[in-house]
């Protein structure tokens, strides 16, 4: 029998009560289909590997484009899907309002704002701004008690902001405003993770794994769950690339005899 929304929902906000889980990125049905089949409790999307699906840059997809994605991602698993719904795909609180309630109708478990406006010159949101887009995306999540679980994220480390006080902060501020998981994507040493850990406590923190650590060394520092972004994504670019650039280049094969079985991948998907 098909799990529900409700109960994937349910599931992901259980997730978050204790211990740590690895939350990874697939980039369409088939790699969320192959995490599901490897065991993971829940999964996340990814901005930037559904965007190069597409033959997009990061940051350079609609609204209209992840909305049909996470409606795919969520029907093809039994698993909770949380959304990278980057910026919201609005500036104004009342727009990314009525984004993140198309977002909570695709079925989605959980669901991301982050306050980077993509301008180098001026790359996080003012601060009070950037606090009514969380609560705006609370209230339009709450609307019907849908359930989904907000994660508020700070993007600063991403774009050479390495603050950690502003990066606490808001971090702070956005929990207050209604998000129920924190995260600071670019965070890296022990001392900044166990800092934001600490600032945010009892909530939950999600963090990047560019850190090197793993899941238990993550968990000894309280964090709740980790994502690892394109990466997967990336991994997949690079075989292919790799094969691509061989055939271009040299006119040879070799590297199509590392591609994964054929055989395997149609067992995994009967």
């Amino acid at each position: 029998m098909p799990v529900t929304i409700a109960e994937k929902r349910a599931a992901f906000r259980k997730l978050h009560e204790s211990g740590c889980f690895i939350l990874p990125n697939p980039f369409d049905v088939g790699s969320a289909r192959a995490l599901q089949q490897l065991g993971f409790k829940a999964l996340a999307s990814t901005s930037a590997g559904f965007a190069w699906t597409i033959g997009k840059a990061d940051n350079r997809v609609t609204v209209d484009d992840v909305v049909g994605h996470l409606t795919a991602l969520c029907a093809a698993v039994d698993l909770p899907v949380n959304a990278d719904f980057e910026g919201g795909f609005a500036v104004e609180p009342d727009k990314v309002a009525t984004n993140v309630a198309r977002g909570v109708r695709t079925g989605v478990a959980g669901l991301s704002i982050e306050d980077s406006t993509g301008d180098a010159a001026k790359p996080l949101y003012d601060f009070n701004l950037a606090v009514e887009r969380i609560k705006a995306a609370r209230k339009a999540i709450d609307a019907d008690d849908s359930g989904v679980l907000l994660t508020g994220r700070c993007e600063a480390f991403l774009w050479g902001r390495n603050d950690l006080n502003l990066v606490v902060e808001r971090l702070q501020a956005y929990s207050a405003a209604g998000a129920d998981c924190l995260y600071a994507p670019g965070i890296k040493t022990r001392e900044e993770i166990a800092a934001v850990v600490k600032a945010v406590h009892p909530k939950p923190v999600n963090l990047l794994n560019a850190s090197g650590l793993s899941l238990q060394e993550a968990a000894d520092l309280g964090v709740r769950r980790i994502s690892v972004g394109g990466s997967l994504a990336r991994t997949a670019w690079a075989g292919f690339m790799k094969a691509a650039r061989e055939m271009a280049e040299q006119g040879t094969f070799t590297e199509l005899a590392h591609g994964y079985p054929g055989g395997e991948l149609n067992k995994m998907f009967k």
